[in-house]
Formats: structure tokens, sequence, C-alpha cells
């Protein structure tokens, strides 16, 4: 899991959502819907460094973003029946590989689990998902490499960052995303890192008319004289909440450089956790922390550090989850909510420590 947060901005924003109670099917239906979307998703280019040339559109979920994006790579090559990712990516991959009939084939990974592009097999592919920011491990794919691999293959190339995308706006973590300006199309969720409430996931891509010939739809009660082309043309469902408003409301108030200090101050949180088990007897850190996720375990079995994580849940004190990174049991914080302070932090280790010598 990823910590998230709902802020007073974008908590205001969902309120005034629900009373407006847009249905944008078209844009005449919602003007201000459609028009608001297209500019803050341009912003969110901006703030990510993505070039000039990606277009975007809101989500509810990444899942249903890849299941987009997948859906596009499908109709571009329908004889090529195979999905490509790492043995680390989201399980969002299966999912829309399972609903879409495509066989998904997963590529061992390194030992900072990112993909190992030397083993990519494009020829039956119509689509790579490249992660950076797994769920795991919060590992970097090799997207340049993963990048030239889709090119030479004509594969689409779909990047997922949902979690760690967010970070991009900050230029010193810049280096994480080189490549994926490359990519056919990109998930962010500003409702996992950005202080976005839930259901808002960022759909770029640099091949929109792709994504309308897939899903342009519009029946004779659709139809209009508006020289416009309608969201609804460009993804799977027909009516969309007014969700611009809410990513539009936390961009305004807190700004780039309030953007920006949230995600370097749950950073140095994360450096600083990470820092107090390397320093303590009988602990490790099992995965190279990219970003605001630390993985770790307690010297002893799986059995035991599964043990140990139900106690420190239990407590009610913190929460914590798990994941399987090299075959064994490991624990994770990930720090990403803007009321988390260094005393919450400090508690987490002091109630492992405390369940730990129980």
């Amino acid at each position: 899991y990823f910590a998230t947060t709902g802020s007073e901005p974008g908590v205001l924003a969902e309120l005034l959502i629900a009373g407006l109670n847009q249905v944008g099917i078209l844009w005449r239906a919602s003007p201000a819907l459609q028009e608001l979307e297209e500019l803050t998703l341009d912003w969110l280019r901006q703030l990510l460094g993505l070039p000039e040339g990606f277009d975007g559109h809101i989500e509810d979920t990444a899942s249903t973003g890849v299941l987009a994006a997948l859906v596009v790579a499908r109709s571009l090559q329908p004889d090529r029946r195979v999905v490509v990712c790492s043995e680390h990516a989201h399980s969002l991959a299966d999912k829309a590989a399972k609903l879409l009939e495509l066989e998904l084939r997963k590529v061992s990974v390194d030992d900072a689990f990112r993909l190992r592009p030397e083993l990519l097999e494009l020829d039956d592919a119509c689509a790579v998902v490249a992660t950076i920011g797994t769920t795991g491990a919060g590992a970097v794919d090799p997207t340049p490499a993963i990048a030239d691999a889709c090119e030479a293959a004509g594969t689409w190339l779909h990047v997922d960052a949902a979690y760690a995308g967010s970070a991009a706006i900050c230029p010193e973590l810049r280096h994480h995303f080189a490549g994926w300006e490359r990519a056919d199309s990109i998930g962010v969720n500003p409702h996992k890192w950005l202080g976005v409430p839930m259901d808002c996931s960022a759909l770029l891509t640099r091949r929109p008319h792709d994504f309308r010939r897939a899903f342009s739809l519009v029946p004779e009660f659709l139809q209009s004289p508006d020289d416009a082309v309608n969201l609804s043309e460009l993804s799977i469902p027909l009516g969309r909440r007014f969700r611009a408003l809410k990513l539009w409301a936390v961009l305004r108030c807190y700004g780039r450089v309030g953007l920006q200090e949230r995600i370097r101050e749950h950073i140095r949180l994360a450096a600083l956790f990470e820092e107090w088990v390397r320093g303590e007897p009988g602990w490790e850190v099992v995965a190279p922390r990219n970003f605001s996720l630390v993985c770790f375990r307690k010297d002893g079995t799986d059995e035991e550090n599964e043990r140990l994580l139900e106690r420190v849940n239990d407590s009610g004190e913190v929460f914590l989850s798990h994941a399987r990174l090299g075959g064994r049991y490991s624990l994770r914080l990930a720090v990403g909510n803007f009321r988390t302070t260094e005393d919450d932090v400090g508690l987490a280790w002091d109630v492992l420590r405390r369940e730990a010598s129980g």
C-alpha cells in the first residue's frame, strides 16, 4: 500500500463536485468540466517535466488507465496478443490482460528489482508495461533501454508511474524518469502523492488520435455541431465526474513549491527511517530506496517477520504492509500523507523494535 492524502483544498473541491453534479458526457454538457480537465492535465504535464505533445485526461484509477492503453495497443496490432511486464509490475497489468484476453509474459528482474531489458522478446507483443516506482520495492525499470526495444519492435510502451510519478515535479529526482517521455502512454496518480482525494488518475499520451480511433463512438443522440473532441471519445466511460476541479484546487492552493516541499519532506523522512534500520543490529534494508518507500526486515524467518507485522498492525499505533522480495517476506514503510511527521515515523520505529523484542 501507499499512504494518500485528502488535503483540505481537495476535500472542499469534492463538496463542490458533488453539489454541481456535472455529467460530462459531451463538451456541451459541461464545457467547464472538459476544459478544466484539459487545462489541469497540461499544468500537470509541465510540472512533471514532460514535453509538449502529451495530451491527458483523468481516469478513476491507474487500473482503468492501463486497461485503456492496452485497448489502444491491441487495436493497432490485433495479431499480436502478448503484453510484457516485469515480475514486480502491479497486478493492474494482470487484470487488464485478463479482461482483454491477452497473454501476459513476465520478465525477470535484477538485484535491484528492475526489469531486465536484455530478456525482452517483443516480436509477438502489442505492449510493454514498464514501471517507475514498483509497488513492492519502489524499483525503477530501465525505461530508456525498454523504449529502445519497443521502438525497434513497433511495440506500444506504457509507463506505470502511479505512485512515483508525482516525484518528477522535483528536478533532483528527474533522473529516475529518464526515457519516460518516449512512452506512448503514462499513468500518474495525483490521488497517491499530490494531496488529491481518491479517484484522480492522470493518463497522458502522445498518441491521442490512436485513443480516439479506438474509443470514439458517437450515436445519434450524442451528435452535435460543436467543434470539440469529447473526452468520452478518448476512454471507456461515457459520463465522467468533475474530477479536474479537485486537481485544480490542489495545484492552485499548494503550487509547485508547496508540493515540492511535501514530497521532499516525505523522502527525507524515509531516508531517516532507512538510516535507523541500517544502524540497528539485527535489521536490514532489502531494496534500494528510490523515493519514500523503505523495504526492510528483521533477521529471522519469513514466518517471524509475518508475525511481527501482525503484532505491529494489531497495536493500532501504526499500519505497515509487506512485499515478497527476492523470495523473502519483507516489511514496507511508505511515507506519503501530507500530515505525517518525523514523530510519526519515529513512533513506527519504536513500535517495530518493541514488538520485535516482545
